[in-house]
């Protein structure tokens, strides 16, 4: 049976820093998407395009009927596509690297299934008309794919040898502690945009049963315990004696979380203007992807020099 992976794969092979940049490629269009699906909500263009598959009964795109809520509705779904290549070209470059990268290209699957789910929960946010819980799980999803996407773009840079600690184990769990929290600071999020005034169309959306005011310092708790945990691991890691580069991610981590806290309290006492709702989300994407880069550099993972498989390899039918 033909397969295609395996016919570029024997006619070519990427370098690491193709494979690399690649990895990259997927990270940084997931954190687009993830904007544009903001300026969707903030711009009131959430029903732009009034049905899912297609834009409306009777056109695959949008119209000018339609107007700019359309445009921009269309456009942002039109970006999943783009996003779909990047995470294609991820996963051809992990297979046809030689040797080929299985954990990589694993990792590239994984991208694309929860492309692929997000993609289909869109389609039920909007035949729901805009349904919060549904907005919500949309968003979740996206780290999700933010998740996948920094893990293999960390993957990329090191070997797929066992991992091995940098630092005592107390720290690493210190580590998951944060990641656990960040987690759910950025669920509680959610609860504070699905109860707030940004239902996402002019039309009367429904807004989860919470009191704004409350669900927002609930998120500022859950925010502090985040920093309190991060100054934690930066003061740790010195006392261990942690590697310069895990030290350093663990740095960059609090100059992410005090420019997210600053946005933060800005937007929730000027009444949430969109612009700045914008640029919260935009860090709320660079906070887990921060988190998660602190929590990759506690450990390492050696190169392992494998045999490259010969093409006529029953392992090369498979992708």
């Amino acid at each position: 049976m033909f397969n295609p992976f395996a016919y570029l794969a024997a006619r070519w092979t990427p370098s690491p820093r193709i494979v690399q940049r690649a990895a990259l490629a997927a990270l940084v269009m997931t954190v687009v998407i993830v904007i544009t699906g903001g300026a969707v909500r903030l711009t009131g263009s959430g029903l732009g395009c009034d049905t899912w598959p297609k834009c409306t009964d009777d056109s695959l795109i949008t119209t000018q009927a339609q107007g700019i809520h359309g445009a921009i509705e269309f456009g942002n779904r039109m970006l999943t596509y783009v996003v779909s290549a990047a995470v294609g070209w991820c996963i051809l470059a992990a297979r046809c690297a030689k040797p080929w990268r299985r954990s990589l290209t694993k990792l590239g699957w994984a991208q694309f299934w929860v492309v692929c789910g997000n993609a289909v929960l869109g389609g039920i946010t909007v035949h729901t008309k805009l349904n919060p819980w549904s907005v919500a799980g949309h968003f979740l999803l996206a780290t999700a794919l933010i998740t996948v996407t920094t893990l293999t773009w960390q993957r990329a840079r090191e070997g797929d040898g066992a991992p091995k600690p940098r630092v005592p184990a107390p720290v690493r769990k210190l580590s998951w502690a944060l990641v656990a929290t960040t987690f759910v600071l950025i669920a509680a999020g959610t609860v504070v945009t699905g109860s707030g005034p940004h239902a996402g169309d002019s039309s009367e959306v429904p807004r989860m049963p919470f009191d704004w005011a409350t669900t927002a310092h609930v998120h500022a708790i859950a925010a502090w315990l985040v920093c309190a945990l991060a100054v934690a691991m930066w003061l740790v890691l010195r006392v261990v004696d942690a590697p310069t580069d895990t030290r350093a991610r663990a740095r960059d981590l609090l100059v992410v979380l005090l420019a997210q806290g600053a946005i933060g309290y800005v937007q929730f006492f000027t009444e949430l203007p969109e612009v700045l709702v914008a640029a919260h989300m935009f860090g709320s994407c660079l906070v887990w992807i921060a988190v998660l880069r602190v929590a990759l550099s506690l450990r390492e993972r050696p190169a392992v020099h494998t045999e490259v498989p010969a093409q006529g390899d029953p392992q090369l039918s498979t992708v």
